[in-house]
């Protein structure tokens, strides 16, 4: 359990990234001018994704743990930063 929650996460994360990549091939907002930044990002993402599998299949829990967490924390601490702002319904003047 220590593993699926933050791999389910980074799951999560790794497919708003290919969605918002699609949705920037279709209205040509991914171009030549910034794929490289793009296939940089998608294969951090894939590492994360598929190495933590890669090195839980092999035994090294440990480092999958560590490896999801790397995606994880961030992603869920901002998803907490939003439900804040939405729910606190701040004043920005």
């Amino acid at each position: 359990m220590k593993f699926w929650i933050p791999w389910s996460i980074d799951a999560v994360v790794a497919s708003v990234v290919v969605g918002f990549f699609f949705v920037g091939l279709g209205d040509r907002s991914v171009s030549s001018y910034n794929i490289v930044l793009w296939i940089g990002l998608l294969a951090a993402v894939a590492v994360v994704v598929g190495g933590s599998l890669i090195l839980r299949s092999v035994g090294q829990r440990t480092l999958a743990i560590a490896l999801a967490l790397l995606l994880a924390v961030p992603a869920t601490l901002f998803v907490l930063l939003w439900v804040v702002i939405i729910v606190s319904n701040p004043r920005w003047n």
